[in-house]
């Protein structure tokens, strides 16, 4: 077998990767399989047993839990990041993460491709290659999903158990699971099967980073999160010891808490780049408590006018991200003039954590732009009252005369 037919596999041990590794070796490939640890619940000895048994020529993984929170999702905190306005992009932050690991695993075992799982119809394959080709121009891309070899022979999930069963491969999953899931760090994505009805209602047992908000403690959790720059460096919850200031620690804690108080659930019909809707349920504990307090901090310490451009960045960058353009020029600039909005994003937030709310009891800040005094109903401070009225009729100038040519048109 030549050292030309060498494939890097992002493998996982499912039902996919766990079928297309074998078939990879069919059509002659030497498979150097590649799992990311980024926070999900994993056996990872397992899986790499596995993959050896059937065929692997190397199992490579990765811990980079730290590098997925420091490098991706703390920019995306300090960009408010959503997709049409609710999902807080668990996924999609992922993604170029693990492509550029796996290029990286490609380039260090001189592997001329590389290969996934991800679906013809989904916005992984996008997000993967975009990320792989980005980072690796020649790279060649192998996408069985995409190649008719692949799906004429495996039309289903019924036809991939049928192989597995014939080749002895054990699968973590059976054919009546009503559901598929992907799981990181910061959040786990339920989709298929019985929720491709967007009116079927979130099954009993779905959710696993969660509590059912009706079942959560009667006891509240308050807890103080430091920002500097936009990014948390410190929790602090005083009532139960808690102080952790580096990154993953912190994280993981929020996501612990939130997860207690059922905070983070959201199923939602978002539209995928490649265009068509889908329905996907959601829960993202950690980044819904963080988005709350770094949004509160940022209106306290920013200028309005700087956060309204600010804003319309946000929103590319959740849209770039989505699309699986992160390693794109428009991208990068995007991430430089966010982080330049939040030089002054500087101070403690104080939340409430219960039964599946956040809510901010107070903030402070030594750059704040709130003037007690200026805003006081008792204290006059630096401001004349009489000024308002100019500043009223000017405002009213366009209006008056919008209302001039409205009657003009009437009559």
């Amino acid at each position: 077998m030549s050292e030309g037919k060498k494939v890097v596999l992002a493998y996982s041990g499912g039902l996919d990767t766990s079928t297309i590794l074998v078939w990879l070796i069919e059509q002659g490939y030497q498979v150097i399989a590649y799992l990311a640890n980024i926070g999900q619940e994993e056996d990872f000895d397992a899986v790499r047993t596995k993959a050896l048994k059937f065929g692997a020529l190397k199992m490579v993984i990765l811990d980079l839990r730290k590098e997925f929170v420091e490098e991706f999702i703390w920019p995306a905190v300090q960009a408010n990041a959503t997709y049409e306005d609710r999902y807080l992009l668990g996924t999609s932050l992922a993604r170029p993460l693990i492509a550029r690991a796996m290029v990286k695993v490609a380039v260090d075992e001189g592997a001329h491709y590389v290969a996934h799982g991800a679906t013809g119809k989904g916005n992984d394959q996008i997000r993967f290659e975009l990320g792989a080709y980005a980072l690796h121009p020649t790279i060649e891309v192998i996408s069985p999903w995409r190649l008719p070899e692949f799906y004429q022979r495996f039309k289903g999930r019924t036809d991939l158990f049928k192989y597995a069963e014939e080749h002895g491969i054990p699968l973590p999953v059976t054919l009546s699971s009503p559901w598929s899931m992907d799981a990181n760090l910061m959040h786990i994505s339920y989709e298929s099967g019985v929720l491709e009805d967007p009116n079927h209602q979130a099954p009993a047992g779905l959710f696993q980073m969660t509590a059912d908000p009706e079942k959560a403690p009667d006891n509240s959790d308050v807890i103080e999160i430091e920002f500097k720059k936009g990014v948390p460096i410190k929790v602090t919850n005083q009532e139960q010891g808690v102080e952790l200031t580096e990154a993953l620690d912190i994280f993981v804690y929020l996501n612990k808490v939130g997860g207690k108080h059922g905070i983070g659930r959201v199923d939602l019909v978002e539209n995928r780049f490649i265009g068509m809707k889908s329905r996907g349920i959601y829960e993202t504990p950690g980044g819904t408590i963080l988005l709350t307090a770094h949004t509160d901090i940022e209106v306290f310490t920013m200028d309005r006018e700087l956060r309204k451009i600010k804003r319309t960045l946000d929103i590319q960058f959740g849209d770039q991200v989505y699309k699986g353009f992160w390693f794109s020029p428009e991208c990068e600039f995007t991430r430089f003039c966010i982080a330049k909005s939040q030089e002054n994003v500087e101070g403690v937030v104080t939340l409430k954590l219960f039964k599946g709310g956040v809510y901010i009891l107070g903030r402070k800040s030594p750059l704040s732009l709130y003037n007690k005094e200026l805003v006081s109903m008792n204290v006059q401070g630096d401001y004349e009252p009489v000024d308002a009225g100019g500043f009223i009729k000017i405002n009213a100038l366009r209006l008056r005369e919008y209302a001039r040519l409205r009657k003009k048109i009437e009559k």
